[in-house]
């Protein structure tokens, strides 16, 4: 069951972080990020599985509570608002293969303001949000 949670988790950060995936990475704390965060749900894995809880559920249960502080995606917001206004840059990153690179920078160029406005599941559709980020990105990209 660890195992398998740490391949799912590792698979979620490579799809939805995947600026956490290279910090990690470059720093080789991969194995150490994974085991920490895993360790971290034993005791609940332990409860569910003499509770009988099926395995899928134990899963379930415990990949939501793995990712949980990595959500909401930045990289997600990024991509998605690059694609939407910015449609040209967009399927030029694309096509020239550095699109996962550029919104890596992108997010360390809005990280002033994800830090100053936050970044939350409350408040992740917020107009404000989306129009400073928005302006951020056409700096960065002229």
């Amino acid at each position: 069951m660890e195992n398998l949670l740490k391949e799912k988790l590792w698979f979620y950060i490579i799809h939805n972080n995947p600026d956490l995936m290279f910090t990690l990475q470059e720093g080789y704390l991969v194995t150490d990020y994974l085991n920490e965060k895993v360790n971290g749900v034993l005791s609940i894995i332990e409860e569910m599985q003499a509770d009988n809880i099926p395995a899928y559920i134990i899963e379930e249960i415990c990949l939501n509570l793995l990712t949980e502080d990595l959500k909401p995606s930045r990289f997600l917001y990024i991509k998605n608002l690059l694609e939407e206004e910015f449609e040209e840059s967009y399927s030029d990153f694309q096509e020239s293969g550095i699109l996962t690179y550029e919104v890596i920078n992108l997010i360390e160029s809005c990280k002033p303001i994800f830090e100053t406005i936050g970044f939350t599941k409350e408040n992740e559709e917020d107009p404000t949000l989306r129009n400073t980020l928005i302006g951020q990105i056409a700096d960065y990209l002229s």
